[in-house]
């Protein structure tokens, strides 16, 4: 396949009217980005509402299921029919899914939709249907407006938006569910999450349907394989269910884990033999001939598997070791956003004068070097060490997104621009998946040893029916509660004040040695987690090495 493709040089688009597209299609971008961290604030109080404890998780796995499933269809369609109409269809799907969300619950139970809960999943599904086209046109209209030289700094500020909603999500969430009910009375503010998203994202549409022109794509145009789109959605989304479900429920070797894990595997066994006979498949096979393509998406793919790791277990490791607040565990994420913001934009501003492949090289070493330094906390490290930490985890992993997609977008045939697109965020996505499966599993594994291995005091068996298991599992929050009420007991049916002294006191220190070991037990899994997510950086340091470097094109793809 050819690396550098011949073509017009004209812009598609000039001046004023490729500011406004460019900004609008940011907001749009800045509305998904920050839906992933405002929802995650707001889920409590909407679990509480529509009580649906049991169904927590799924709230997220929805969102991450159809917006990874479809990452690949909106890049085909997008290199088959007009940029503009595809973009447009990803934001309606995601402000129709706000909209529903907003609304779950409101109407009752309802046929085949189930109660609030139920439904309050299935619109997530139909919201990160949107959301993940968002994320994929966004790069591929940037590639439409900019040529490859121009196009870094302007994927720059793509990062920049992901660290801003990181920072501003919990913020907004948190004001949104406390305080957004007091707007409109009989309105729980939790649901204010959703509906913020329709006057901004209303706003975009209406500068993209006025001014974007239709960015119809270049060459042979066939309608995209629905066998094949069939076969991989029917594939991947089993696959990822089998790495989402809770393991303590359905374990590796449970036959519904396996079973899903099968059919995945099966079917898109399945997707990669249609793709290969297919006239217009989903994913041409032919871009893996690409070295560029290929090893470009492969680092993605281990960095989506670091960044989750560092994300989702930082704040575990500072609740259940160093004792903080869950806002505070919170905030030491909104340093590792800045870097992320800091970095992303500096590296999409040199690229076009020291490259790409370098630049994803040191941040990778950066990010490696951040998460040893994080494999080697105890229960005695400050807080604000752990700050530092993660500036440097960002400064690391910022330059990685844009850049690895512009490597990408650079290297194809511009024929296939929306298809290596959207495989990069396709590869990062499932990156992030498999790691945060993984390292689960890690945490599982290694408090389940540590916890057996706790002594409890013999009281303990005659006491709460509740296994040690259970209550430590979220970090012993009520453990304390229980030991001490234990020795109380046992205190008030003492025969003197003096064995009374002596079992409260000895519930003071049985407390507090058994959660010591419990500290212990979450730092070694913790430890154990950024070991292993070190190893992944190291193997995604050295794939950024044989990138090969291709001089950025100073000419448009496509004329409009």
């Amino acid at each position: 396949m050819n690396s550098i493709p011949s073509g017009p040089v004209k812009a598609p688009v000039s001046g004023r009217d490729r500011t406004v597209i460019y900004l609008s299609i940011l907001t749009a971008l800045f509305l998904a980005a920050l839906d992933q961290t405002i929802v995650a604030t707001a889920l409590p109080r909407m679990v509480e509402d529509l009580q649906g404890i049991d169904r927590y998780a799924w709230v997220a796995t929805a969102y991450l299921m159809a917006s990874t499933a479809l990452a690949l269809v909106y890049g085909k369609l997008a290199d088959t029919y007009s940029r503009k109409v595809v973009t447009l269809g990803a934001i309606g799907l995601f402000l129709l899914g706000s909209i529903l969300c907003g609304l779950s619950g409101e109407l009752g139970d309802l046929p085949l939709l189930g109660d609030g809960m139920t439904q309050l999943v299935i619109f997530r599904g139909i919201q990160g249907a949107g959301g993940g086209g968002l994320f994929a046109m966004t790069f591929i209209v940037i590639a439409d407006l900019f040529t490859p030289a121009e196009r870094g700094k302007y994927q720059g500020y793509v990062g920049a938006v992901f660290g801003v909603a990181s920072v501003l999500g919990p913020v907004i969430g948190g004001l949104l569910t406390d305080r957004a009910g007091d707007w409109l009375p009989g309105v729980e503010g939790w649901r204010w999450v959703f509906y913020v998203n329709v006057p901004v994202a209303a706003v975009a549409l209406w500068f993209i349907v006025r001014r974007m022109p239709r960015l119809e794509p270049t060459g042979e145009r066939l309608p995209p394989d629905l066998l094949g789109s069939v076969l991989l959605l029917g594939g991947l989304i089993p696959l990822i269910l089998s790495l989402q479900i809770d393991k303590r429920a359905y374990p590796w070797t449970s036959p519904e884990t396996l079973t899903l894990f099968g059919v995945g595997v099966v079917l898109l066994t399945a997707f990669v033999m249609r793709s290969r006979s297919s006239p217009s498949p989903i994913l041409d096979l032919r871009l893996f001939s690409n070295r560029v393509f290929r090893t470009a998406n492969l680092t993605t793919f281990f960095f989506g598997a670091a960044f989750m790791s560092v994300t989702i277990f930082l704040p575990l490791f500072l609740v259940n070791v160093l004792g903080v607040s869950a806002t505070r565990a919170g905030a030491a994420l909104i340093p590792f956003s800045l870097g992320i913001v800091t970095s992303a934009t500096l590296a999409g501003q040199i690229v076009n004068r020291v490259g790409y492949r370098s630049q994803i090289f040191l941040g990778a070493v950066l990010f490696l070097l951040s998460v040893v330094l994080l494999a080697r906390m105890g229960p005695d490290v400050s807080y604000w060490v752990v700050t530092v930490y993660m500036i440097l985890a960002g400064l690391g992993a910022g330059p990685s997104m844009p850049l690895l997609t512009l490597a990408t977008q650079n290297a194809v045939d511009v024929r296939f621009v929306g298809q290596a697109t959207s495989a990069s965020q396709f590869f990062r996505q499932t990156g992030a998946t498999v790691g945060a499966a993984i390292m689960g599993t890690v945490l599982a594994t290694t408090l389940g040893f540590a916890f057996a291995e706790i002594e409890m005091p013999t009281a303990w068996a005659e006491g709460p029916d509740t296994p040690l298991e259970e209550l430590v599992s979220t970090g012993g929050a009520d453990l304390p509660e229980r030991i001490n009420s234990l020795y109380l007991g046992m205190a008030e049916a003492a025969a003197t004040p003096a064995a009374a002294s002596a079992l409260t006191a000895e519930g003071v220190a049985v407390t507090n040695q058994i959660m010591s070991e419990v500290r212990g037990a979450f730092s070694l899994a913790s430890s154990r987690i950024y070991w292993l997510t070190a190893l992944i950086m190291l193997v995604a340091a050295l794939l950024a090495l044989r990138i090969p470097e291709l001089p950025l094109r100073t000419t448009h793809d496509r004329v409009g």
